[in-house]
């Protein structure tokens, strides 16, 4: 991780730690309590009650986001330095103002302590110059229960010589502007991991959606009840201008597809930068179960928009996740037509032959389609006399569809592990096919799964296994069966689909080849 000017980003050697409680906090609290201080007033945000209210409230009238119609389960917001991401932060929680939250959860990484487990805030409160906030002690204790990776703990929280944690503070001042009177459950990620983050947004949706469903047994008032969740992250860190908002965007655009695996992948890769994706993904996973369909970007921007800096910036988004209940657009399928085809076809021809004999990458040139440099996942397949020879791929959207296949082809002819190496001989006798794929989604029910359309990805405690949607075709598979075969195929029990720790993940894919179609895996 890279280390920068707090002012710059999300990171910070602070050197302003209030080891006493704010002043605001109510002289009336009982001696006893256990109250975590405002460890970067005065430094991320004025130190001054009034003018950190001013500065919020100036921001909040700047930020229009745009209207969301439903129920806003979560939001993602940024955690620099209010001058620099409270432009951006505002829209998250301008979007808040007016709806009613009796409990707030925020999730932050962890920038100065490294700890294997997500740490539960095990004090009373959390204090800000604007007063300070109760915590939800019941819930927080009932959470760290529900998984051995959840803790309660003031590790991550407390503050360790000359530094303070601020990823979660700085969220608290805008909640206590737009939300008002609210119990926290303050949450810090030591290890940011898919399972970790799967483990803490499984927890809490089940026990959100367990208290939610005990109350409206009890009392009619069930909105009293609504639980945010607050995922705080930034996004690139210290790239120039140009190269940052192109990688970010790739993550807002997964985050938009709810394709969470592939984010998890990629941030663990460093191919996305985000310091809180672990907090991200957890909010996803959370907001999924108790409903959420759809993920709003409601503001990017970069530390180099307000600083005027763009040699080396730092990028934040706000995004809200809701629960609409509406059915669900008719996204615009994607698409190659014949003369593009071909020439993706003729491109992964040349990359293997490229490999096989000059042993170098081959350098495309003329690329001018559009469709040919968005950036897709996909997946190069070999056959030899109608066998499989080769198959590697991309599941996700890392560089333009025509490198993707250029690198995906000369993997699969060098680097499949099933198979030698394709040799010089056999160029002549190599056919091609090419599958191009779209994000991956979870699916909630395996009745979801359609045969012929649908791809399968299925995950389960750090094993995966994926085959391509006219797998199930060719093999004439059932739903039953391609599960199954999915399983197998990721060296697991033929009935791992059936367990609670898997996650089934779909995607479609433009699919064609040079051949008459046979087995592709």
């Amino acid at each position: 991780m890279r280390w920068g000017m707090w002012i710059r980003g999300c990171l910070m050697a602070a050197s302003i730690f209030h080891l006493a409680t704010s002043a605001s906090q109510s002289s009336a609290e009982p001696a006893q309590q256990k109250i975590r201080p405002a460890g970067v007033a005065g430094s991320f945000y004025p130190a001054d009650p009034l003018k950190l209210a001013s500065m919020i409230d100036g921001m909040l009238a700047q930020a229009h986001p745009p209207a969301i119609q439903g129920h806003v389960l979560a939001v993602v917001a940024p955690h620099a330095g209010y001058p620099y991401s409270g432009p951006v932060a505002a829209y998250s929680y301008s979007l808040l103002k007016g709806r009613k939250f009796a409990r707030v959860v925020v999730i932050a990484p962890s920038h100065y302590e490294a700890f294997r487990f997500s740490s539960v805030y095990d004090g009373d409160g959390y204090a800000t110059p604007l007063g300070t906030i109760p915590v939800d002690k019941a819930f927080a204790q009932k959470l760290a229960k529900m998984s051995g990776d959840i803790r309660l703990s003031e590790i991550g929280h407390a503050a360790i010589p000359g530094r303070a944690e601020h990823a979660l503070e700085v969220q608290l001042p805008w909640l206590q502007r737009t939300v008002g009177d609210f119990s926290l459950v303050p949450i810090i990620m030591g290890d940011q991991s898919y399972a970790s983050s799967r483990a803490l947004g499984l927890a809490l949706a089940k026990l959100i959606q367990d208290e939610k469903t005990g109350h409206a047994k009890k009392n009619t008032a069930e909105s009293t009840e609504d639980t945010l969740i607050v995922a705080s992250s930034d996004l690139s860190h210290y790239h120039p201008y140009d190269e940052a908002t192109q990688m970010d965007h790739r993550t807002l655009d997964a985050l938009q597809a709810w394709d969470y695996v592939n984010m998890s992948r990629n941030f663990d890769a460093r191919i996305w930068e985000a310091c809180g994706g672990g907090p991200i993904i957890a909010a996803v996973i959370a907001a999924e179960r108790l409903g959420a369909d759809q993920a709003k970007l409601l503001r990017y921007a970069n530390s180099g928009d307000t600083s005027g800096d763009r040699s080396r910036v730092v990028g934040y988004g706000a995004v809200a996740l809701v629960k609409t209940q509406e059915q669900p657009g008719v996204e615009e399928p994607f698409s190659l037509n014949l003369q593009e085809r071909e020439q993706l076809l003729n491109l992964a021809r040349k990359s293997v032959e490229s490999a096989v004999v000059q042993h170098e990458s081959y350098e495309p040139s003329g690329i001018t389609e559009n469709s040919l440099k968005q950036e897709r996942g996909a997946f190069v397949t070999l056959r030899e006399a109608g066998s499989l020879r080769g198959c590697i791929g991309y599941t996700s959207a890392v560089k333009p569809l025509y490198l993707t296949v250029r690198d995906a082809a000369m993997l699969a002819a060098l680097s499949d592990p099933r198979f030698r190496p394709v040799s010089a001989q056999e160029l002549p006798l190599l056919q091609y096919e090419i599958s191009v794929l779209s994000p991956l989604r979870r699916v909630q029910d395996v009745k979801q799964i359609r045969v012929g359309l649908h791809g399968l990805l299925i995950k389960n405690t750090g094993r995966e296994g994926l085959l391509l949607p006219q797998v199930a075709t060719e093999q004439h598979w059932d739903r039953t069966t391609f599960l199954e075969q999915t399983c197998e195929k990721a060296g697991m029990a033929h009935d791992c689909w059936k367990e609670a720790g898997t996650d089934i993940f779909v995607f479609t894919a433009v699919v064609f080849g040079d051949h008459p179609a046979s087995a592709a895996q």
